[in-house]
């Protein structure tokens, strides 16, 4: 089975590594890169160019809006969807004056994201997992400033009222407690789609590497279900 893989904002193909051991042996796994596009349609076109004639698109928080543009691209390509710790909604104001201040940002000055801004986006329990926090600053120092400036600058376009118009299997997974994305944002993904089904995970926002095992065990068991069907 060929699987694109969509990694959210600031993060790289390392935010896959931990589950990629347990998905399903043969899995041809494609990993879409983050650094070129400067912004989600551009990103989703590339994504396309570089994905095969028939993939499961997995899209994480920001690779959800992206997927979700692939799907409407090129729906004929896409055989299943699962939208991780994602939503629908467009740019709120606090993401507005993001984008404005970064204009004028220095790309140097980038010294990755902070431990305090990245301790919001897992479990509280995980906190003060330094191992974990450090992991996912890595990711965000090895993009470097252009990549944060460009990403910063994506326009999120909310898109609740286009839902109805994705037609493939559909898998939404939240995180219980993830401070960065809403189990209400997560239910409006799976009451607009149809037929989609929602799973919770014990998790914070960052579920591929916070709950890894379970995340490839949750998307293995509705691939095999869908495939008994």
């Amino acid at each position: 089975m060929n699987i694109v893989l969509v990694p959210g904002f600031m993060t790289d193909r390392e935010l896959w590594s931990d589950m990629l051991r347990r998905l399903p042996t043969g899995s041809q796994i494609v990993h879409v890169d983050p650094t070129r596009a400067k912004s989600i349609e551009e990103m989703a076109s590339q994504a396309l160019l570089d994905a095969p004639d028939q993939f499961m698109l997995v899209g994480f928080s920001m690779g959800g809006y992206v997927a979700r543009e692939m799907v409407r691209l090129a729906p004929q390509r896409i055989s299943s969807l699962v939208l991780i710790a994602t939503s629908a909604r467009g740019d709120g104001e606090v993401q507005a004056r993001r984008r404005s201040a970064a204009s004028a940002f220095d790309p140097a000055a980038f010294r990755g994201l902070s431990h305090a801004s990245l301790r919001t986006s897992v479990h509280p329990d995980r906190a003060n997992d330094v191992g974990l926090i450090d992991r996912i600053q890595a990711m965000s120092v090895r993009l470097g400033g252009r990549v944060f400036q460009q990403q910063t600058m994506f326009r999120r376009d909310g898109d609740l009222e286009r839902l109805v118009e994705i037609r493939c299997a559909t898998l939404i997974i939240a995180g219980t407690h993830d401070r960065l994305r809403s189990l209400e944002e997560a239910e409006e993904l799976r009451d607009r789609i149809a037929g989609a089904v929602m799973v919770l995970v014990d998790a914070g926002h960052m579920i591929p590497m916070e709950a890894p095992e379970e995340l490839a065990a949750i998307m293995t068991r509705w691939l095999e279900g869908r495939l008994a069907q």
